[in-house]
């Protein structure tokens, strides 16, 4: 049993606070208790991010947005029964309560399962030609361009592997033969790497249509150009809980208008906002994607994720935002690319 009390907030604790603590455990999970230790709810990791997608103050309590009914279990209850009940449930934690509501423990899946690799393919996109990086990326391909110690490319591979992430596709197409001579089969890593040739632009979702089989599980495709510290697991377990075809990760983007809004009702002034700041999510250029989809990416052809976003909203499906609120960086121009240098050491040692 893990020590719950590192996970533990009181119901006055704010959603802030309670980020940071679900952050600090590592376990997706704050058991909210009262005074005397006995269960009031729990907050979970994917709680904090509907919170932030429904623009929830942060300040506000945790109670606000936990769940005041959760699954639990006795301390007693053998270890079979508990992956049962988390698999039937489709949950990864359950706190342990005794007989007066109590908190004595809490017990989590990955810790009750052996140690395995993801099935998940990732595809990474790494055939861009780095315009907007010249003259640093005339010689070396964007994603080999070296950020603390080592190119962005490995840093990303190395992320997923941490994970438990082994098989991979490179989309490559500008100087395709550095990164292939430098990530070779992905033996070195203790990983798969299958190169996927665009012969064409093909945009940010056309290199799907080159994928040698069709997967059997949840992908995700990833741009080969971004730094970030997202923990892909809580965005597959995001976009399964969701029950989506496609997911789309997303960052918050803040623009401040530089006028005052004057607000009217024809001739009529009806309200007045000097210098608002207006609030937005953007791309983030990451995806978890189902199998499905690719039927709809046309082959060999120019075809960016927005469109098949599109697509699939047109045709009604299950297509869900996974707001990152970990570390991101685009290294899109030289600034991102003096930026991610100067924080690497900080965020990525």
């Amino acid at each position: 049993m893990n020590d719950w009390r590192q996970i533990s907030v009181y119901p006055d604790q704010t959603i802030r606070e309670t980020l940071e603590v679900i952050d600090e455990g590592g376990v997706q999970i704050a058991i909210v208790v009262n005074e005397h230790g006995q269960l009031e709810g729990v907050a979970t990791d994917g709680d904090i991010r509907r919170a932030i997608l429904d623009d929830l103050d942060l300040d506000a309590p945790v109670t606000s947005i936990m769940n005041e009914d959760p699954i639990t279990a006795r301390p007693q209850e053998d270890r079979q029964s508990l992956i049962d009940t988390m698999r039937a449930r489709r949950i990864h934690q359950v706190p342990l309560v005794d007989h007066q509501d109590q908190v004595v423990g809490i017990q989590v899946l990955d810790d009750l399962l052996e140690p395995e690799t993801r099935p998940n393919p990732v595809v990474l996109m790494a055939g861009g030609l780095g315009t907007r990086l010249r003259p640093l990326t005339e010689d070396c391909p964007k994603p080999l361009l070296e950020v603390g110690d080592k190119p962005i490319l490995e840093t990303t591979l190395e992320g997923f592997i941490a994970h438990g992430f082994h098989q991979f596709y490179l989309s490559v197409n500008y100087k395709a033969g550095m990164i292939e001579n430098y990530f070779g089969d992905g033996s070195d890593w203790g990983v798969d790497i299958t190169y996927i040739h665009e012969e064409q632009r093909l945009g940010t979702a056309g290199p799907l249509s080159l994928l040698p089989e069709r997967p059997d599980e949840t992908m995700i495709v990833m741009n080969g150009d971004l730094l970030t510290k997202l923990n892909y697991a809580y965005l597959l377990d995001f976009h399964h809980e969701h029950a989506s075809v496609a997911t789309m990760c997303v960052r918050e983007h803040e623009t401040q208008v530089p006028y005052g809004v004057i607000e009217t009702d024809d001739q009529y002034v009806t309200g007045l906002e000097e210098k608002p700041t207006e609030r937005y999510f953007v791309n983030a250029g990451i995806y978890a994607l189902e199998p499905e989809v690719l039927d709809l990416i046309p082959e060999n052809e120019f075809f960016d994720m927005t469109q098949l976003f599109e697509q699939l909203v047109d045709r009604e499906r299950d297509v869900t935002v996974f707001p990152v609120r970990e570390y991101w960086q685009d290294v899109g121009q030289k600034e991102d690319f003096r930026r991610v240098n100067g924080e690497y050491e900080e965020v990525f040692e």
